[in-house]
């Protein structure tokens, strides 16, 4: 398949080993644990950063290299490619049949994730957890699609009783999964390191940075539990069989800058300013609903409001720029784009398992 000889091609950049390591512990679940003074992984200035814009930051999920002519093409990480290519061998076409039956799973997920401000492709995470399966069960007693342990489950607003175990609640898992990865994010600003400590436990995760003496995935990943340390790498892996590339939320907030710099993409002409309009909206705007009813390019939309689902969702409000012409159609059906951008968000799922 053509995927797979791109990464072929991709192994002239070299190859990482997978060492053995000790067993991944369970999701820690102590709020003090998590706001240990040990977290403090880089210069406050750097992570403050990174941090207020968590959707521009897959930090060293993927690299960028740039041709003569100054365009940046997003490459897989060197270091991931063995494993890579080994998962997608084994996993590939299971993978490709759940971009099929998952998409209901898959577009609740994403409309959580985006209105936490949130990486959409953090949805993969649930892949490599439970196969998105409600009632995934592990052997440290995690349940659910997004593989809670009871502890952080409760903390994170979910009820898990001898009645009740919202868990395996799709919807409300996916809340309380985007929770705890914002908490974590608020620690680390590095969601290599986020996949791993929602693994194995900020605990094992701050336990590597000390050892290594360095807050960077590749070079730490060794003193990490085995499991937690393959579970960032299938996480990699199965976000590029699904996506096919990496892309803005994959690199990092520097690389993100330079891209936009070098290319002119995100930039808009003097008359497309000219002709375009802008007003302030409030609500749970989606841009997906928006470009889809006044007929606009995804790719255009984003170049005349750029990071927009995660400033309206962290904001509530935006200055909304268009086309006149686009705008005027936007008016037209501001009320119906607002409808069906919250049933977008608030769609229930069907619980059936695959």
């Amino acid at each position: 398949m053509p995927i797979v000889k791109k990464l072929l091609l991709c192994t002239l950049y070299g190859l990482f080993a997978l060492f053995d390591s000790k067993p991944a512990y369970p999701q820690q679940s102590s709020p003090s644990a998590i706001a240990a003074p040990d977290t403090v992984i880089s210069s406050e200035s750097e992570r403050s950063v990174a941090r207020n814009d968590p959707r521009k930051a897959f930090r060293d999920l993927f690299v960028t290299s740039s041709n003569e002519s100054g365009n940046y093409a997003v490459q897989l990480n060197p270091r991931a490619i063995s494993f890579v290519q080994d998962y997608m061998t084994k996993h590939a076409k299971q993978l490709e049949g759940m971009k099929g039956w998952g998409k209901p799973y898959f577009d609740m997920m994403e409309g959580v994730l985006t209105a936490h401000g949130l990486p959409n492709e953090l949805k993969y995470l649930a892949v490599i957890e439970s196969d998105l399966k409600s009632y995934a069960l592990s052997w440290a007693g995690a349940v659910g699609p997004w593989q809670f342990m009871p502890a952080t489950a409760r903390r994170m607003g979910l009820k898990v009783n001898h009645y009740l175990d919202e868990r395996t609640d799709y919807y409300k898992s996916t809340h309380a999964a985007a929770r705890y990865l914002t908490e974590l994010y608020s620690i680390y600003g590095d969601w290599l390191l986020v996949i791993a400590a929602y693994n194995g436990g900020n605990g094992n995760v701050n336990y590597a940075i000390r050892k290594s003496g360095s807050h960077n995935f590749w070079n730490l990943q060794n003193y990490l539990p085995e499991e937690s340390r393959n579970h960032v790498k299938k996480f990699i892996a199965t976000h590029y069989i699904m996506e096919g590339n990496g892309g803005i939320t994959t690199v990092t907030k520097d690389e993100a800058k330079d891209m936009v710099s070098s290319n002119g993409k995100n930039l808009l002409s003097t008359e497309e300013i000219n002709n375009s309009k802008t007003q302030t909206i409030t609500g749970k705007y989606n841009s997906l609903v928006i470009t889809k009813n006044i007929l606009m390019d995804m790719n255009s939309f984003n170049r005349y409001n750029p990071d927009f689902d995660r400033q309206i969702a962290v904001n509530g409000s935006f200055e909304l720029r268009l086309p006149a012409d686009k705008m005027e159609i936007f008016n037209a059906k501001k009320y119906q784009v607002l409808e069906e951008s919250m049933k977008l968000l608030l769609a229930p799922v069907k619980t059936g398992e695959k």
